[in-house]
């Protein structure tokens, strides 16, 4: 299983709600076998920068590349990118499954 974190930030703290609908477009994308996109709740001194959070898991590679080609990612893309600042994904396989 590959698991898939992104953090963003909002340019503008009122547009949040906008990045998350525009995030939460990937939903409708079939190839996760988990997918969660909800506004950030910690917030401290190392994590404040960060508004969204999505986090996903993937049965193999090539269904989180499946994902990615999928047109509502790239649909997803157009709507948040205006609206961001800051996004750092990181992408892992987990050390439960084989």
């Amino acid at each position: 299983m590959i698991r898939h974190i992104v953090f963003f930030s909002a340019k503008d703290k009122t547009d949040v709600g906008n990045i998350l609908s525009g995030l939460r477009i990937l939903k409708e994308i079939p190839h996760a076998l988990t997918l969660e996109i909800e506004p950030n709740s910690q917030k401290d001194a190392l994590s404040s920068d960060v508004d969204v959070v999505v986090y996903g898991e993937f049965a193999d590679l090539a269904a989180l590349e499946a994902y990615k080609a999928h047109p509502l990612y790239q649909q997803s893309i157009d709507k948040v990118r205006p609206l961001r600042e800051l996004r750092i994904a990181a992408d892992f396989p987990s050390p439960f499954t084989k």
